[in-house]
């Protein structure tokens, strides 16, 4: 069935119930659930302009997935939460590389000036502890987890709320011992995801300070009681894996802290919980996802087999109970720089 974009733009509510009445027999889906292609897009209110940014391709945002971000958003906008002109989404389905390039599967949508974005993001890489194994690889995830100190990523809707900027050591740049510092905008969850601010989740730029030495420096305000400041050098992880937090790219990150610092906005992020435990059983049973009317990467599917949501309720106390195993330590002192 072919229907004009005039035709479209002028139909009826009861035009369009009638028309996802169709697609939904057509692919064999729920009305409730998510239309496995790009017709889901076309049988919404998405612009046209928004439109040629929807599909499967790398760049590409999935259907479901900025159907989702664009509700998120226009419901707390509705309600007050956040004022701001733009809105996140995150495929964490998506592979870490393409074409030997970082893949892009975070998303910055600014519909007001018809801007779309995207960039590459990381996710959380898990653990493997002797009771569970929730590690996840270097270039699909498949462990998703809401636990705290699971260092998993977890799916669903978030607000951005305040940015802190702290410091990380001092680094060698332009010949010079500098102090380097990174911002990280937190992140308020809601439902499976309500606990975020205390798994200390949030978005940050994919590098960290890799402490080698210390040096004496006692008028840094960020020297120790005996003067010495940390110096080491900067490890760049961009579109790896994380500790469970959203990572971009140090230009990225310029970009989106520029834009939500002091100005909420959302971020959902793909999948949730029952999009995972509905992507496993389409597997197990061996039915295709576009008649289980679900989404997955096919290139990640194939390479994980299936994923796998771990509750809290579930992995919590595996981790509270292996911490408690783990021997008292005494605090690392680095050797003093030569």
């Amino acid at each position: 069935m072919i229907i004009s974009r005039s035709v479209w733009q002028e139909k009826s509510p009861l035009l369009l119930k009638s028309l996802r009445l169709v697609i939904a027999a057509l692919f064999g889906v729920s009305l409730s659930g998510a239309l496995p292609s790009q017709v889901a897009a076309k049988a919404s209110d998405i612009p046209a302009w928004l439109e040629q940014h929807v599909g499967l391709g790398d760049g590409q945002i999935a259907p479901v997935v900025l159907q989702r971000a664009r509700d998120l958003y226009q419901r707390k906008l509705r309600k007050g939460d956040v004022r701001n002109p733009c809105y996140f989404a995150m495929d964490a389905t998506r592979p870490s590389t393409s074409g030997g390039k970082p893949g892009r599967r975070f998303y910055t949508i600014c519909e007001s000036k018809k801007s779309f974005r995207a960039t590459s993001s990381g996710y959380g890489n898990g653990r493997k502890l002797q009771r569970a194994d929730f590690s996840n690889g270097r270039q699909c995830a498949r462990h998703f987890s809401n636990a705290e100190g699971s260092k998993l990523t977890a799916g669903g809707s978030y607000v951005t709320a305040e940015a802190r900027t702290s410091f990380k050591g001092y680094l060698r740049q332009s010949g010079k011992r500098t102090p380097f510092y990174r911002t990280f905008l937190v992140f308020e969850g809601e439902g499976e995801t309500r606990n975020a601010r205390e798994r200390a989740i949030g978005g940050h730029p994919a590098v960290f300070v890799k402490q080698q030495c210390r040096f004496k420096n006692p008028n840094s305000s960020h020297a120790d009681k005996e003067g010495y400041v940390p110096y080491g050098t900067l490890v760049d992880y961009t579109s790896g894996r994380s500790n469970g937090c959203t990572t971009w790219s140090q230009s990225a990150s310029r970009d989106i802290l520029a834009l939500a610092e002091g100005n909420p906005t959302t971020l959902y992020i793909y999948p949730e919980s029952g999009d995972i435990n509905a992507v496993a059983k389409a597997v197990k049973t061996g039915k295709s996802l576009s008649r289980a009317g679900v989404y997955w990467n096919a290139s990640c599917l194939t390479a994980i087999g299936s994923p796998k949501f771990w509750p809290k309720r579930n992995l919590q106390p595996i981790i509270n109970k292996w911490r408690r195993s783990l021997p008292k330590q005494t605090p690392r002192e680095l050797p003093v720089c030569k």
